[in-house]
């Protein structure tokens, strides 16, 4: 099993976004296959998107939605992983649990997911030209820090995003990575 992470938006996405992010996840699931499982946050705004196109795709998707809003109803088919912690907590878990990350676009719980997972010493894929605060993050590109934990790295293209991550979760579902 391979675990994608999926920072998002958590409000409406700017007009043309929600198209990128469903066009994200039909590429993932065709380039990497149905045994992928996305993980996101909650099941509001742009992660509302992630989720009903993957499971509309037959991945598997892992749902972290932060204390105050664990009662909410969730999709069918999903499996919602109740941690007792709040936003920020919940975002640790969620990264951790994946093998990448993957930004759509979003603002400061995206930015603390990218950097979390950079220091969990997970790749981050973000995907640029969003008009949301994550571009910014563009200026850490490819490491946040000297340590070079892990690469940071920005695609405009969804499908040149898609590829690159598509092989990277490969050769770590193969041992090699």
């Amino acid at each position: 099993m391979k675990v994608v992470g999926i920072a998002a938006l958590g409000t409406e996405a700017p007009a043309g976004l929600a198209d990128k992010a469903r066009r994200l996840v039909g590429l993932l699931a065709e380039r990497c296959g149905t045994s992928l499982v996305v993980a996101v946050g909650g099941y509001w705004g742009l992660m509302r998107v992630v989720v009903d196109e993957a499971l509309g795709r037959g991945l598997g998707v892992l749902i972290f939605p932060p204390l105050e809003r664990e009662d909410e109803s969730f999709p069918e088919g999903a499996i919602v992983v109740r941690t007792g912690m709040g936003f920020r907590g919940r975002s640790v878990v969620l990264v951790r649990t994946a093998d990448v990350l993957v930004a759509v676009g979003g603002e400061a719980g995206t930015i603390m997911e990218i950097v979390t997972a950079y220091l969990e010493g997970k790749p981050v894929f973000v995907l640029g030209g969003t008009g949301l605060s994550s571009d910014k993050m563009r200026v850490y590109e490819p490491y946040v820090d000297s340590r070079r934990l892990a690469e940071l790295r920005f695609y405009e293209s969804v499908e040149e995003l898609a590829d690159k991550v598509c092989s990277l979760v490969s050769l770590k579902h193969k041992g090699s990575f």
